[in-house]
């Protein structure tokens, strides 16, 4: 076999994991896929074709139930007409693979490519809501109904988010070699606490009962593809799970839409989106409104790339902070203007 990333995936692994399955032939080339910042993927070609082979590594995410819960939610969502990426099944009906404790699963490959906002127009921006809308519609009929006693997820606490501040001060102040990145670091977070301290009696209470349900978790440009003008796989369905649904909306948003030279949401595209997911998830502009004070909120105290360079010495995130950074102070500024495209 050519092309294999040995130092990923050992030949002998492959070879065990394909035996598992009729049907897809013996190996031809293995090779990395490059996006994604959780698990790690290849496609594979065999005899019988081409396929995506996910490798769950992520602590949280590599529990064999857990991803085969996954992986039921995808196969029903298939059967309802939604362009989820399903898994193979396995010569015994699973569609986890655990070899040598690690968990596997085989994909057929899609054919497509990601689409950042800035190429989607207003039109494909209403569709790209509606198809969220309609996603969390889709789990909200296959998946069991959230438990009623869930406790809320508190809002962000200022007083932690200080103290945070002040270590990743202290990391990239001391970090070596000094670096660009590091200057920006550092003015960013002196911004933010600032922020912080201007707005912190805006903090979003505990949650007197807002809509929750079934989302997928990670709903952002490398998790969709595209052919041509239409989405045809949502992927990645590690962080399935139940949460606020309207947030996971603005969440996506502030990914799909924020521009990368500025930082700033173009408004002109959250708008249309926002009104077809409300429309297709059955979401009120009160519920929304809420949701994107709360994510206002969460941004402005959600240092994680930071985490990452500096605590975790993993810089994978470090080209996504300029936009991010500059996003918090814009959104704050504009928070009116904010709130309204995404409720009008």
């Amino acid at each position: 076999m050519t092309g294999t990333a040995t130092e990923l995936l050992a030949e002998r692994t492959l070879g065990t994991l394909l035996r598992r399955y009729d049907g897809v032939g013996t190996p031809l080339a293995c090779h990395p896929v490059p996006q994604g910042l959780l698990n790690r993927g290849y496609r594979l070609a065999t005899t019988r074709g081409r396929f995506f082979l996910k490798h769950y590594v992520a602590p949280d995410t590599a529990d064999a139930a857990v991803i085969a819960r996954q992986h039921r939610a995808t196969l029903l969502l298939d059967g309802l007409g939604l362009p989820v990426a399903a898994p193979v099944a396995d010569t015994e009906g699973g569609t986890v693979a655990v070899v040598g404790g690690r968990c596997y699963a085989l994909y057929p490959w899609v054919e497509g490519r990601h689409r950042e906002g800035t190429e989607l127009t207003a039109a494909q921006s209403r569709r790209l809501g509606a198809l969220l809308g309609r996603v969390h519609a889709g789990l909200a009929r296959v998946q069991p109904p959230p438990e009623a006693d869930r406790v809320p997820h508190p809002s962000a606490d200022p007083g932690r988010t200080y103290a945070l501040i002040d270590e990743l001060l202290d990391l990239a102040h001391a970090h070596e070699p000094r670096e660009t990145f590091d200057e920006l670091a550092e003015h960013r977070l002196l911004e933010r606490r600032t922020l912080l301290e201007r707005h912190a009696h805006r903090r979003p209470p505990a949650p007197d009962g807002p809509a929750t349900g079934w989302v997928h978790g990670d709903f952002h440009p490398l998790n969709l593809l595209y052919r041509g003008d239409e989405p045809v796989a949502i992927v990645d369905w590690d962080r399935l799970g139940v949460q606020p649904r309207a947030e996971e909306a603005v969440r996506a948003a502030a990914i799909f839409f924020v521009r990368p030279g500025d930082g700033k949401l173009d408004l002109a595209k959250v708008r249309p989106y926002a009104r077809a997911y409300r429309l297709a998830a059955g979401v009120t502009a009160q519920e929304m409104a809420a949701a994107v004070h709360r994510v206002w909120w969460e941004r402005l105290n959600d240092f994680w790339m930071l985490r990452w360079r500096y605590q975790e010495r993993d810089r994978r995130s470090d080209p996504l902070f300029p936009a991010s950074s500059a996003l918090a102070v814009w959104w704050t500024r504009e928070y009116e203007a904010v709130g309204d495209a995404f409720t009008g």
